[in-house]
């Protein structure tokens, strides 16, 4: 994922993506402890990703992001 690609998402958009993009790292670790990733370079680059987007929203002024993430994970993905 480009930066004009996430810098052309909105506010709600670029919450889900930084929460796939961390359930995708998840997932990635858990593959790398049970030997099943095939592309380790798959890390860095969702490390990469979930950096970018986070440098979009400091970017755009928005605090606490860990607090809206967890209440997005608490509502079932609905920001208010």
């Amino acid at each position: 994922m480009k930066i004009a690609d996430v810098r052309g998402l909105k506010g709600d958009e670029l919450h889900t993506e930084l929460e796939r993009l961390r359930r995708h790292l998840f997932d990635l670790r858990s593959q790398a402890v049970t030997e099943k990733l095939e592309d380790s370079s798959q890390l860095g680059k969702t490390k990469r990703d979930i950096a970018r987007v986070l440098t979009v929203m400091a970017e755009r002024g928005e605090e606490n992001i860990e607090q809206m993430q967890h209440h997005m994970e608490a509502t079932g993905g609905k920001a208010e």
